[in-house]
């Protein structure tokens, strides 16, 4: 199957993967959201980003270039501000990730804390109550335990489970932001 997607790239004559991205102008490259603001500010268009994510999905751990294919040849002015561009904003979405993997790492921390402080409270009460429990003293002992459990579970379903996704997606926007880039022109 991954061979029949990958079948649909072109690959350069030493076998490396050619993203190809068509545009008219270099304008068409940008979001046209803030047309004031410097190329290096502003943000790639969306659907030129979700393009070139989901061809990097595609591709895999192949090495890979993108080729830019414009009317006009851009020169090297040019050329180096479109570099910049890709970079800046890819990197710019990894820093974002790590920022997210940091709040998870802090949540997940935070939760087991208190998971172990209510877990320990709950074996505290229980041990200082004895045998001479009223029935409400046993609801609270027992939900103190549930509500470590919940708190134990939460903290570890974040760490073992929900970081892994936002690790993808930091090292596909490094490949990107580091990923060569080839210009030629349709003249």
């Amino acid at each position: 199957m991954k061979k029949a997607v990958l079948n649909r790239y072109e690959r350069s004559d030493d076998g490396i993967v050619i993203i190809d991205v068509s545009a008219s102008r270099i304008e068409d490259l940008y979001n046209n959201f803030d047309k004031s603001a410097p190329y290096l500010r502003r943000d790639l268009d969306q659907d030129l980003v979700d393009y070139l994510i989901d061809c990097a999905k595609e591709i895999g751990s192949l090495p890979f270039v993108i080729r830019f294919t414009l009317t006009q040849s851009p020169d090297e002015g040019k050329q180096s501000r479109i570099k910049k561009s890709v970079y800046n904003f890819f990197n710019y979405l990894g820093i974002r990730e790590k920022q997210k993997l940091l709040y998870k790492f802090r949540r997940s921390a935070i939760l087991f804390v208190i998971g172990l402080a209510i877990l320990f409270a709950a074996v505290w009460v229980n041990k200082i109550l004895g045998e001479q429990r009223t029935v409400v003293m046993n609801v609270l002992i027992q939900g103190l335990t549930v509500a470590a459990w919940v708190s134990l579970w939460e903290a570890i379903a974040i760490f073992l489970i929900e970081w892994l996704p936002l690790r993808k997606h930091i090292s596909l926007y490094q490949r990107l932001a580091k990923a060569s880039l080839m210009f030629r022109s349709l003249s």
